[in-house]
């Protein structure tokens, strides 16, 4: 018999359809209830990440459809998502869908988060070709959590996975 973890587990992002909501890390914890429901906790990318309401509308269906008749998803803040929590697999998967994954998360003190203004001089292999002859495009892509990168050597557009 499958969990309901692993029904949960399997639910794909709907920014990043090649990841499943675990090895995109935001999946908490799965608790079966006494009377046959379930509740979830997720944690959002970020706060204002706008395919929440799908991600929730998607853990329900597939767990109604598995038979659970209550389906609770929580969402949780705190600790704050991180790159970081991108499962290895789940890195491997989007660099063979295209996408830069990201690099390890910065480290920053607690409190409010400091902006500074200049070029960014950070380069990235191509997803396709491998060479580091990239150049980011824009900072900001389809989704707020993607950066539009170019490679010089292919000449390929690609996406990369912001660190956060």
């Amino acid at each position: 018999m499958v969990t309901a973890r692993e029904i949960a587990e399997a639910v794909l992002d709907p920014e990043l359809p090649m990841l499943t909501l675990a090895d995109l890390g935001i999946l908490r914890d799965v608790q079966e209830t006494t009377d046959g429901g379930v509740i979830v906790t997720i944690t959002p990318t970020y706060s204002g990440c706008p395919a929440m309401g799908a991600i929730r509308a998607d853990l329900c269906g597939a767990l109604g459809a598995a038979g659970y008749a209550e389906v609770e998803v929580r969402t949780s803040l705190s600790p704050a998502w991180t790159t970081d929590w991108i499962s290895e697999r789940g890195r491997r998967k989007l660099a063979d869908a295209g996408i830069a994954p990201p690099g390890t998360a910065p480290v920053r003190p607690s409190g409010p988060v400091p902006v500074t203004l200049g070029p960014n001089r950070r380069r990235l292999s191509c997803p396709h070709c491998g060479s580091a002859d990239t150049e980011e495009l824009s900072r900001f892509g389809a989704t707020a959590c993607k950066a539009l990168w170019r490679c010089r050597a292919c000449r390929e557009p690609f996406e990369h996975v912001k660190e956060i």
